[in-house]
């Protein structure tokens, strides 16, 4: 099972967001976002944030760092190595079924992910065997497009995507690819640019609060 940092629920725990971050960060990097999206306490939301597993990074002269998957070219279809994805997917799955076994229902668990872990969160939630409550893709983009459709288990998934559209590490036109492709599969996927690099911002926070309390009270 992957190591992880938590924010635990205010009062009783009735969900779950699993947020994975992005290469070279650690769970702890996002975790201060937790209190920050003051969340209503009925919800019962508790976070969990993975750190990736250590490995070398091609791409930074083989460099070991938390990485979800290798990046061995900064082409966006040779960029995400899909062996890597795959298996880092399975471990975020086990974590998944943690939750499940815990008792929280799937549409009460959301899939999260800035950047690299918003590859391994677009992967995984269309492959699982049960329909989560949404993934939220921030500042990332898609690996092995081309084998969703065949693939997918979960046809209409609520999807948040937003992007700054100054980002020089991922850009901007890599997400709408993404986006473009999941609105093809009939995915309900929503988008938001910011004028930010690679990174979250405050509006966007305001709109993640708004998009995870309309979710999770579904």
């Amino acid at each position: 099972m992957l190591e992880f940092v938590e924010y635990p629920a205010k009062g009783q725990h009735q969900a779950s967001v699993i947020w994975l971050h992005g290469l070279g960060d650690s769970g702890n990097g996002f975790l201060p976002i937790a209190p920050e999206l003051q969340l209503p306490d009925e919800l019962g939301v508790r976070f969990i944030f993975p750190h990736a597993p250590e490995q070398p990074v091609t791409i930074n002269g083989g460099m070991v760092m938390r990485s979800w998957y290798d990046i061995k070219s900064f082409d966006l279809d040779k960029r995400a190595d899909e062996q890597g994805v795959r298996d880092s997917a399975a471990q975020v799955e086990a974590l998944v079924q943690a939750e499940l076994d815990r008792g929280i229902a799937p549409q009460r668990i959301v899939l999260a992910g800035f950047s690299q872990g918003g590859v391994i969160a677009l992967h995984l939630a269309p492959r699982l065997p049960v329909k989560v409550a949404g993934v939220m893709a921030l500042s990332t983009y898609m690996c092995a497009p081309d084998k969703l459709a065949t693939e997918a288990e979960q046809q209409d998934l609520n999807i948040f995507m937003a992007h700054g559209s100054a980002d020089p590490v991922v850009p901007m036109a890599a997400g709408q690819q993404a986006y473009q492709v999941l609105q093809q599969q009939g995915y309900q996927v929503s988008w938001q640019d910011y004028p930010m690099e690679h990174q979250v911002c405050l509006d966007e926070i305001k709109a993640i609060r708004a998009w995870l309390i309309a979710t999770l009270s579904e």
